[in-house]
């Protein structure tokens, strides 16, 4: 069982698929953390040598952020933009999109499931 930042590798995938399980690399950086190891992308996790696994892991070490201490910055980035009492702090605030979209139909994701409101009607013609 490869072990990288914290995160149990799935034996049975690419290596370069397995490097995404981990917050903070996606397809893009996983193949050039790869390309610094000088490790091939087609390699499956069992298959990974010590001395592999020892340099992806030092890459990623080098790199900077992943898991919990990029968890903690996009938390701490949220945190300052609600205490400045901008706009977009105040979208985060109110549970509401952040990014300009619409909100008069759409954002059932951020807003929650529909609300109905007492007392009003459907009017039949």
């Amino acid at each position: 069982m490869a072990r990288i930042a914290g995160i149990d590798l799935p034996l049975n995938k690419r290596i370069d698929i397995a490097l995404t399980y981990i917050f903070g690399i996606g397809p893009t950086r996983a193949k050039k953390i790869l390309d610094a190891a000088n490790v091939p992308g087609e390699v499956r996790v069992k298959d990974l040598t010590e001395d592999q696994t020892r340099r992806i892991r030092q890459i990623i070490q080098e790199e900077g952020r992943v898991e919990g201490d990029l968890r903690k910055n996009i938390q701490m980035d949220i945190k300052r933009l609600i205490e400045i009492g901008c706009y977009r702090g105040i979208r985060h605030r109110s549970g509401l999109p952040v990014r300009g979209q619409r909100t008069h139909t759409n954002a059932r994701t951020k807003k929650g499931p529909r609300v109905a409101v007492a007392g009003k009607k459907k009017v039949r013609k």
